[in-house]
């Protein structure tokens, strides 16, 4: 459902899906073709949030701000399932993991892999082209590859395709 809140309205991007049981409300931008799966719930109530193009916000996951602060998830982005996103920064191509937690003013790098159940606490920044582990996250002694870059823009796309087939094939 998408609502407004004290007079401000998300913004919703061409092509871009929104399940009815998902809660969209406030301050919120999101940008074009992505994906806000079932029971997601994205509150620009005293927060803003802005949310870039082809970006998957899976089953039941929460994206909210502090007052007066900002949460921005970049383009091609994959939220996992039942992930917390909380007034932090998630650049572009990165996934984080289902289950996961990104935490007041940290940084997810571009191409970055927060893995299942990882929390990134408050102010703690992962590089970009990163995989990230653990509670607190640590950085393993690895990069992602063009081998996974390749995969990944693959399985991406899967939800920017899923996005326009909800958008007629959800009765």
């Amino acid at each position: 459902m998408v609502n407004s809140f004290e007079g401000k309205t998300p913004s919703i991007g061409t092509g871009s899906y929104v399940h009815p049981s998902a809660d969209v409300f406030g301050n919120v931008s999101i940008g074009s073709g992505c994906w806000i799966g079932p029971g997601a719930r994205i509150r620009g109530d005293y927060g803003r949030i802005v949310i870039g193009d082809n970006t998957a916000i899976e089953d039941n996951c929460v994206i909210h701000a502090r007052p007066e602060q900002q949460t921005t998830i970049g383009n091609w982005v994959t939220v996992g399932h039942g992930a917390i996103v909380h007034t932090a920064t998630v650049r572009d191509w990165a996934v984080v993991g289902m289950g996961s937690i990104v935490s007041d003013w940290s940084v997810v790098g571009e191409w970055t892999t927060i893995g299942e159940g990882t929390i990134v606490t408050r102010r703690q920044e992962i590089p970009g082209g990163a995989i990230a582990v653990g509670t607190p996250a640590r950085v393993l002694d690895r990069e992602i590859d063009e081998a996974y870059k390749t995969k990944w823009r693959g399985f991406k796309q899967v939800y920017v395709d899923l996005a326009a087939r909800y958008q007629t094939g959800l009765t």
